[in-house]
């Protein structure tokens, strides 16, 4: 499950679903925990996560306007991870909404709301964050440089980073 801390407060960090909820809620993103409807291993295909994902998914996509969904899955000897993680690991917006369904591993979300303090999201299995267009954000894998996620896209081509070349994800 989730955790959310708020960087530039020394305040508890959030650790149970309505809590987390709550909060994203009141700066603008969504976050939900879904199981799957039937259980799956870690050697599902991709395919197989898709259709035990597949009601979930449907709803989304009538609810965002999201016109497909993949999953993708990254590990620590995956090719040029660290390329790859660099086009995400500084501040940047995207056009269209970043959904993500974390199925195994862990991810870092950095969130830079206009109305708050920079938050913090750690993700884990079970978790799904959607961060609205426009959301100021970046992203980086947890310790275990391990996820495994669903992700749908409102364009099939998926979506590019704007970076704002603040320097902001430097603070933290």
């Amino acid at each position: 499950m989730a955790t959310l801390t708020l960087l530039d407060r020394s305040t508890p960090p959030l650790t149970t679903a309505p809590d987390i909820t709550a909060y994203l809620q009141g700066i603008g993103l969504d976050y939900q925990q879904w199981q799957p409807s039937q259980p799956l291993g870690d050697s599902a295909t991709s395919d197989e996560v898709l259709a035990a994902y597949g009601a979930e998914i449907e709803t989304l996509k009538a609810a965002g306007g999201y016109v497909t969904a993949d999953v993708i899955d990254i590990q620590p000897d995956t090719p040029n991870l660290d390329a790859m993680l660099a086009k995400f690991d500084k501040e940047h917006w995207h056009d269209e909404d970043e959904v993500r369904f974390t199925l195994a591993g862990h991810g870092i979300f950095y969130i830079n709301p206009t109305t708050s303090p920079v938050v913090k999201v750690d993700v884990a299995a079970g978790d799904l964050l959607v961060v609205p267009r426009g959301t100021l954000h970046w992203f980086e894998l947890a310790d275990d440089r391990r996820i495994r996620a669903i992700r749908l896209f409102q364009d099939p081509g998926g979506w590019t980073p704007h970076y704002t070349n603040s320097g902001t994800e430097q603070q933290y």
